[in-house]
């Protein structure tokens, strides 16, 4: 059984035109929760000729203000009217925290595939995964692949790495599990060393269990 905590809508994070560095943040948990972060809009050469960039920047920038103030909704507002006027992955990728904590899923998961096509970075990915292993009932095949695309686009965070290793686990993919957990707990990720040398024993009882009686 998986846990999820809430991000922080106060911490605002930015996010670049090219795939920016990844948010770290603590999960206490075996898969991530949503991002405790938001995202601002960098400044980009083409915004000062592009007109309905720069306002949908500025209506980002207005859903930040709107955060801030803890007033989800309208924060939701700001960010739909950012994409209606030019589609940026972090208008997107905001919509999409909003909707999801609006309790629309379906809207939420949109959001973030286009925030992806848009612009791939780990953080709408791991929250892709989240909503998916938390979908009733679950999709683990789905929060792996997006866990996956995450890891890859971050292939040094531990963070990443424990938790597709949680959902490897928990689909019997013991092998690649371990490898995971091993290179988590490398990183710096204390509790991936328990989950190292639980998957170890699974793993012995398998193969004892496949060359039976001696």
């Amino acid at each position: 059984m998986f846990s999820r905590t809430l991000f922080n809508t106060s911490r605002i994070a930015r996010v670049a035109r090219t795939p920016p560095r990844p948010i770290a943040f603590t999960r206490t948990h075996a898969v991530p929760s949503f991002s405790r972060s938001y995202a601002t809009p960098s400044p980009s050469p083409s915004s000062s000729t592009d007109p309905n960039l720069t306002k949908a920047q500025e209506l980002i920038e207005s859903g930040t203000r709107a955060l801030e103030d803890q007033d989800l909704s309208a924060a939701r507002e700001f960010y739909q009217q950012s994409v209606d006027v030019r589609e940026t992955p972090e208008g997107w990728y905001n919509l999409a925290n909003c909707e999801y904590h609006l309790q629309n899923k379906e809207g939420a998961i949109a959001a973030w595939e286009k925030s992806i096509a848009l612009q791939p970075f780990p953080d709408a990915h791991t929250n892709l995964a989240s909503a998916y292993i938390f979908d009733k009932p679950p999709k683990p095949a789905l929060a792996i692949k997006h866990l996956t695309a995450a890891l890859a686009l971050a292939p040094e965070d531990p963070e990443i790495a424990f938790n597709l290793a949680a959902v490897l686990e928990s689909a019997g993919k013991l092998d690649t599990a371990l490898t995971l957990y091993q290179k988590a707990e490398a990183g710096g990720i204390d509790r991936a060393a328990q989950n190292v040398r639980n998957v170890s024993a699974k793993l012995l009882g398998e193969k004892a269990k496949q060359q039976g009686p001696q």
